[in-house]
C-alpha cells in the first residue's frame, strides 16, 4: 500500500484549514450583510431605525485615550473617521462571530448546514450589545436607559435572529456553489 509522504499530508490539512478560514469569512460578512439589510427592511416597513454603526467607531476610538464608558456617546463629540472605524469594527465583529459558530457547531456544519444552531447563535450574540456595547455607550443594560428601551431591545434581538439567519443562508450559498 502507497501512503502518501507525511509533507503531502500536511499540504492538504492546511489547504483544508484555510478553506475552513475562507469560509468562515464569507459566511460572516454574508450574515453580516444580512443583519444590514434586515435593519433596513425593519427602517422602511415599521420606521424603525437602525443602528448608528458610526457610534461604534466613536466607541473604537476613544479607546486609546483609555475612554472606555461614556455617561452617553452620542453626546461625546464625533471623532474622524468614526463611521470608517465603525462599519469595518462592525464586520469584523460579524466575522469574528461567525468563527465563534464555526467552533461550536464543527467544520461539519459546513457540509450540512442546519438554520436552527445558527438562528440559535444569532439570538445568543445579541447578549454582546446588551451587556457589552450598550452599558460602554451609557445606554444601561440591554438598552434600560434609552427613550424607548423596549424597541431597541426588540431591534436588536431581530437583528441579531436576521445574524443567525445569514449564517445559514451563506453557508447554503457556499455548499451550492
Amino acid at each position: 500500500m502507497n501512503l502518501p509522504k507525511a509533507g503531502k499530508w500536511r499540504r492538504y490539512s492546511e489547504a483544508m484549514i484555510d478553506m475552513l478560514i475562507v469560509k468562515t469569512i464569507i459566511i460572516g460578512i454574508g450574515a453580516t450583510i444580512t443583519f444590514d439589510l434586515w435593519a433596513q427592511l425593519l427602517k422602511l416597513l415599521f420606521k424603525i431605525p437602525p443602528s448608528n454603526i458610526c457610534v461604534v467607531g466613536r466607541w473604537l476610538l476613544n479607546m486609546p485615550q483609555g475612554i472606555f464608558r461614556h455617561q452617553n456617546i452620542i453626546k461625546a463629540p464625533e471623532k474622524r473617521g468614526e463611521c470608517l472605524a465603525g462599519w469595518i469594527a462592525h464586520y469584523m465583529i460579524g466575522i469574528t462571530l461567525a468563527a465563534i459558530f464555526v467552533l461550536i457547531a464543527g467544520e461539519g456544519w459546513f457540509l450540512d448546514p442546519t438554520i436552527i444552531p445558527a438562528m440559535l447563535f444569532g439570538i445568543v450574540s445579541v447578549a454582546a450589545p446588551f451587556f457589552i456595547m450598550q452599558p460602554a455607550f451609557g445606554f444601561g443594560f440591554a438598552a434600560s436607559k434609552t427613550p424607548n428601551p423596549s424597541q431597541a431591545r426588540l431591534r436588536s434581538l431581530l437583528n441579531h435572529a436576521a445574524f443567525g439567519v445569514g449564517l445559514y443562508l451563506s453557508a447554503m450559498l457556499i455548499k451550492l456553489s
